[in-house]
C-alpha cells in the first residue's frame, strides 16, 4: 500500500445516498416494574466509559465491501494488527454491509478510520463525518481506472454496443463500479444509465458485478481496473478464466487513489497518530504488499 500526502481531488456528486433507519416500539411496562427500574437507575453507580483504543473500546477500522468480505477483512485485520503495535492502541477491523454503511457507521460514532472510495469519502464529508487523512496509490501510481466488461462471446465491441442490454454497477457509493461509468455513457451518448440500459442492478461488489456478467445475468459490467488479474482478484478466484470470458470494451478516465479517513470528532492528538502510523506503516514491505 503507497499512501501519497495530498489534498483531496474534488469530485462532482451525479448520485445521492438515502438512508432509512426503522425502529420498532415496545409495550409500556407494568407501573412496579418501571418504579423498580427508576430506583436501581438512581442509586446505581454509572459505568466509566471505556477509553477509545482500549481493548473495551477498540478503534474501528472499516472497509467498505470492494470485493469478497473476507478477502479484504483479512487485509484488514494485518493493518489493524500493523497499527496497534505501532501505536498501543487496540484496532478492531471490520468490512460494514454496504459502503453507504460505512458511511453512516462514521456518522454514527461507531467507525473511526476507513478505507473509503473518493466518492464515499466526498458523501462521508458532506456529512460532517469524515477529515481526510491519506491516499493510497496503485503501483506507485496516484490515480486507477475503471472499466466496462462485455462477454467475449456477445460480438458486442464497445459501449454502445450495451445500448438497450441489461448492466450490473457494483455499489451506488463506488467511485469505479457506479459513478464513473455513468458519467461516461453520459458524455458519450448525453443519456443517463436508466435510460440507456434495458435494467441496471446494483451487484453489491466490484467481483459480484463480473459474476454477473460472467453467468450471464446481465450483459455489460463495471468495476476497477486490476492491476494484476484485470478483472478483481476476488471473481478470478471463484472463476479462473472470467477475464478470457469477458473482455473490456471501455474504460474511464483517470480516479484519484482511495482515501484513508477519520471520524471528524476524534480528538486531534488521536488523529495525528493514528494518520503518522499509517504512514510509517505504507513505507514497510508489509505496508507496500
Amino acid at each position: 500500500m503507497r499512501i501519497a500526502l495530498r489534498a483531496p481531488v474534488g469530485i462532482a456528486l451525479v448520485a445521492g445516498l438515502i438512508i432509512a433507519a426503522c425502529t420498532g416500539g415496545t409495550a409500556n411496562p407494568p407501573a412496579a416494574t418501571a418504579a423498580t427500574a427508576a430506583t436501581a437507575a438512581a442509586t446505581s453507580t454509572p459505568k466509566p466509559t471505556a477509553r477509545l483504543g482500549s481493548f473495551d473500546r477498540p478503534l474501528i477500522l472499516a472497509f467498505v465491501p470492494s470485493q469478497e468480505t473476507q478477502k479484504v477483512l483479512k487485509s484488514g485485520d494485518t493493518i489493524a494488527s500493523a497499527l496497534s503495535q505501532a501505536t498501543g492502541l487496540k484496532f478492531k477491523a471490520q468490512v460494514p454491509a454496504s459502503y453507504a454503511a460505512t458511511i453512516e457507521g462514521m456518522c454514527s460514532g461507531k467507525v473511526d478510520v476507513a478505507f473509503l472510495t473518493p466518492l464515499s469519502y466526498v458523501l462521508a464529508r458532506s456529512k460532517g463525518c469524515a477529515d481526510y487523512m491519506t491516499t493510497s496509490g496503485r503501483f506507485g501510481a496516484p490515480t486507477y481506472r475503471g472499466q466496462i466488461r462485455g462477454r467475449a462471446d456477445s460480438g458486442i465491441t464497445d459501449l454502445a454496443g450495451l445500448k438497450g442490454k441489461r448492466f450490473a454497477f457494483s455499489d451506488p457509493g463506488s467511485t469505479s463500479g457506479s459513478m464513473y461509468p455513468q458519467l461516461l455513457v453520459k458524455k458519450q451518448f448525453n443519456m443517463t444509465a436508466k435510460d440507456f440500459f434495458s435494467q441496471t442492478i446494483y451487484a453489491g461488489g466490484h467481483d459480484l458485478a463480473m459474476i454477473a456478467l460472467y453467468r450471464g445475468t446481465v450483459d455489460g459490467a463495471a468495476s476497477f481496473i486490476d492491476g494484476r488479474t484485470d478483472v478483481p482478484g476476488s471473481a478470478v478466484k471463484l472463476y479462473p478464466d472470467i477475464a478470457q470470458k469477458t473482455k473490456r470494451i471501455a474504460e474511464t478516465e483517470d480516479i484519484p487513489g482511495d482515501p484513508q479517513v477519520v471520524r471528524r470528532d476524534l480528538p486531534a492528538d488521536l488523529k495525528k497518530t493514528i494518520k503518522q502510523a499509517l504512514i510509517d506503516y505504507a513505507k514497510t514491505d508489509a505496508g507496500k504488499a
